[in-house]
């Protein structure tokens, strides 16, 4: 008898936490809070340290599968933005900044962090957290402002790169850990981040090959969502089976198969329509899983986070801006359009939870809080910049919605 009743309560949480979130996003429409954040606020109300409705152990039962489908796919509609007609578009300036920004941000925190007396493992791990951007919510800004002119072709530019580049600077520095912290099993650091960034490169351009390969066979108008979330599900249990960067790996799948594909777009036009069901999920489990107790033993920690990241990003967007021989009113005003963060960084959090068990359990709780301020604080600070360079307001009606929102949350 126990069987279905397990089977039943699983559906019924699955059904609740969908409708659940569906009626907080309804909610959210009219109020001037960002969904994600109303997500998290949500999921821990029904979380064990509030109502209840998820126990821990039920959260993390759910949370880890989910945020590994959830990133999976938004690691593929990421990598279809690897396509050259694309990339031209944006320009060298926006890989060039998105490169050094990323780098900086990535430095500012990590030596910050290690100077305030953090063990150097947390310090590179959040390092590469910080680096993460939220392109979803950079472009409902631009799109809010109407907003058309360099600062805001650059700055869509970047955060298409952004989050690549943060999930390679954090897979090198979850190899330098591994080493660090003994879970290497004697080899070094370069073994460990050939086998981090090198096998989850070859497992999505191996997979990304075929998938571009079968969807030759596919005429237009023929379903390609089969294939679409058959090769996304194959990617992220051989990833995980493997112990590699599952977001990686995806990354690599999308722009492999976005250049070889000859029906490219619509293989990921049906992941994005089915993607959303598995972030809600993400958003709400994550938020069951903060911990207030715990969250106020790591204030310091946390104050010092989120002061670090923005002067990385801040700085970094004014370096890179430099380098890349770019305006004096893109260098001031870039880096404070940065400053939004939100699912790629969660992701991240949970993978260190998962990956390095030994260290503190307070790193995935500090995340979430940091992620709230910056989805709070980030987009107002967007918008303060597309006003102050005054491109707000100067695209064409006709030029409105040609581009695409950016598949991160």
């Amino acid at each position: 008898m126990e069987e279905p009743v397990t089977q039943a309560q699983t559906l019924i949480t699955l059904g609740a936490l969908l409708l659940g979130g569906l009626a907080v996003e309804t909610v959210g429409r009219r109020l001037p809070v960002p969904r994600v954040t109303l997500l998290l606020i949500f999921g821990y109300l029904i979380g064990p340290d509030m109502a209840g409705f998820l126990d821990a152990s039920e959260a993390k039962r759910w949370f880890e599968p989910m945020t590994t489908i959830a990133l999976v796919m938004v690691g593929f509609l990421i990598g279809e933005k690897f396509h050259p007609e694309r990339m031209r578009a944006w320009g060298r300036t926006a890989l060039v900044v998105s490169l050094v920004q990323a780098v900086a941000t990535a430095a500012v925190t990590t030596f910050g962090l290690m100077l305030l007396g953090i063990e150097p493992a947390v310090a590179l791990l959040l390092g590469g957290v910080a680096c993460a951007t939220a392109p979803a919510a950079t472009f409902d800004v631009v799109r809010e402002e109407s907003a058309a002119g360099p600062l805001t072709d650059t700055l869509l530019g970047v955060v298409a790169f952004d989050d690549a580049w943060a999930l390679l600077i954090f897979s090198l520095a979850a190899a330098a850990v591994a080493v660090m912290t003994g879970m290497g099993e004697g080899n070094g650091f370069l073994f460990h981040a050939v086998r981090e960034v090198g096998g989850a490169v070859l497992l999505g351009g191996v997979l990304g090959l075929l998938a571009g390969l079968l969807t030759q066979r596919i005429r237009p108008g023929e379903p390609t969502l089969l294939e679409a979330l058959g090769i996304v599900l194959l990617t992220a249990g051989l990833a995980t089976l493997w112990n590699l960067s599952f977001i990686l790996a995806a990354i690599t799948m999308g722009a492999v198969m976005t250049n070889v594909a000859r029906h490219h777009q619509r293989a990921f036009h049906e992941i994005e329509h089915i993607e959303w069901p598995f972030l809600l999920l993400f958003f709400v489990l994550a938020g069951a899983s903060l911990h207030v107790d715990v969250l106020l033993g790591v204030g310091v920690l946390g104050f010092a986070y989120v002061a670090l990241r923005v002067v990385g990003k801040i700085g970094g967007g004014v370096l890179g801006v430099a380098l890349a021989g770019g305006s004096p009113t893109l260098r001031r005003w870039l880096g404070p359009a940065l400053l939004p963060q939100a699912g790629i960084a969660l992701g991240l959090a949970l993978i260190i939870e998962q990956r390095f068990p030994e260290i503190d359990g307070y790193l995935l709780t500090m995340v979430i809080a940091a992620t709230v301020i910056f989805e709070i604080f980030g987009p107002p600070c967007t918008r303060l910049a597309l006003r102050r360079s005054g491109e707000a307001g100067q695209a064409r009606p006709e030029d409105e919605g040609e581009d695409e929102t950016p598949y991160s949350p």
